[in-house]
């Protein structure tokens, strides 16, 4: 066959060509930018207009306005003669700096002189008094897709009680930091508490959204109750990417890091050992001191700051590691918890009553006592974990 030089040299220029011209289309052409469901008022505004509207809230409720700012949802719709009659707090109150587990009041925004009504301590669901004259309620709150954060117990409350009352929920979707996997133990009924309420594993891999249609399809409310429930959907959202929260959720997740690694530190809050509260590096680190100082060289002092007022070990030195550049985890990570009992010298004092609530099950305590592997405790999870995620499969949204 005879070479044709003139036809060769075109068909490479050709190539070349369209080569170019795709890396310069990749570089023109942007990536979408990623809309929460509150940003993307044109969606939802007219379903709010004319109606006595109360917003579930916290300091993560923003939106961008023209500038770039962030504003918050309530201060926006304010503005748009939205007739909001009250606010729901969650844990941590409606500008995210109490403590965990410390009581919320009642109290007045002093910026929009609305009521602010706490839905924590023994106040964890509304009342029929709290949503009386109130037609439709926005549940709008940034979630970090782990079981123990409290956030999805008080969306639980919500829609029961609206249910309850016939009153339709609105649901603000916003992405979850850790959709990336699907991990750790299903919580088993007999423990049930705030911080597990829903037989799902510790890290379940949907955003706020899809929960709250999980939680009404599996008929999780009382008596089997529906809420009226419509979901405003993320916009060009895709769970590989990493999202970079704006606003920390809570006072002790202060970064990404922080909350990579809180479904698998968390645990260390039904034990003796510190992670990190009372530091700038709150759930980057674990500490003790009744661990074993040839085994950990990184050691911190925890005072009182801004959410943790009274933290575990204030004023004592805590021996422990220092996880701020580790890896990005995948999967839950429970070595450093079975390291930790190891080498602590009173293993009787190691945990307390709160661990089981955090981890869901007796079985967890029990294999790291009997002395179990990682890989072994972790294989017994497979069998629920995969009931679960056939379940999970009918929603989701993205």
């Amino acid at each position: 066959m005879k070479f044709n030089y003139w036809e060769f040299k075109n068909t490479v220029l050709f190539a070349f060509i369209f080569i170019y011209a795709c890396q310069a289309q990749n570089e023109i052409v942007p990536k979408p930018e990623l809309l929460t469901g509150a940003q993307q008022t044109e969606l939802y505004l007219d379903k709010l207009k004319s109606k006595n509207i109360a917003v579930v809230a916290n300091q993560t409720s923003v939106i961008r306005n023209d500038k770039g700012e962030y504003v918050h949802l309530i201060d926006s719709l304010l503005a748009l003669d939205i007739a909001i009659k009250k606010v729901f707090a969650p844990e941590h109150g409606f500008r995210g700096k109490a403590d965990a587990g410390e009581k919320v009041e009642n109290a007045i925004d002093a910026q929009t002189g609305l009521p602010i009504i706490s839905l924590y301590g023994k106040h964890k669901k509304p009342t029929a008094a709290d949503l009386s004259g109130i037609e439709l309620v926005i549940f709008d709150i940034q979630d970090v897709g782990v079981r123990f954060y409290t956030y999805i117990s008080t969306l639980h409350y919500v829609m029961e009680a609206c249910a309850e009352q016939n009153i339709p929920v609105i649901v603000l979707d916003r992405p979850n930091p850790n959709r990336h996997y699907v991990d750790g133990p299903v919580l088993e009924m007999q423990h049930q508490s705030f911080v597990g309420m829903h037989p799902v594993p510790v890290v379940y891999g949907l955003t706020i959204g899809e929960y709250a249609k999980m939680i009404n399809g599996e008929k999780w409310l009382k008596d089997a109750l529906i809420c009226q429930l419509e979901i405003i959907p993320l916009k060009n959202y895709n769970d590989k990417d990493v999202y970079e929260l704006p606003i920390k959720p809570s006072p002790n997740l202060p970064n990404s890091k922080s909350i990579n690694l809180y479904p698998s530190l968390c645990f260390f809050e039904g034990t003796t050992v510190n992670v990190g509260r009372g530091t700038d590096f709150q759930f980057q680190v674990f500490g003790s001191p009744f661990l074993d100082q040839d085994n950990y060289d990184f050691q911190y002092i925890p005072k009182p700051n801004e959410g943790s007022k009274y933290p575990k070990h204030e004023n004592k030195t805590c021996f422990g590691r220092d996880l701020r550049t580790h890896n990005t985890l995948n999967s839950i990570h429970i070595n450093w918890l079975i390291e930790a009992y190891r080498n602590t010298e009173d293993k009787a004092l190691f945990f307390n009553s709160f661990f089981t609530k955090l981890a869901g099950t007796l079985h967890l305590e029990q294999g790291i006592k009997a002395g179990k592997s990682e890989d072994k405790i972790k294989e017994s999870w497979q069998p629920d974990l995969e009931k679960y995620l056939s379940m999970r499969e009918k929603y989701l949204l993205y």
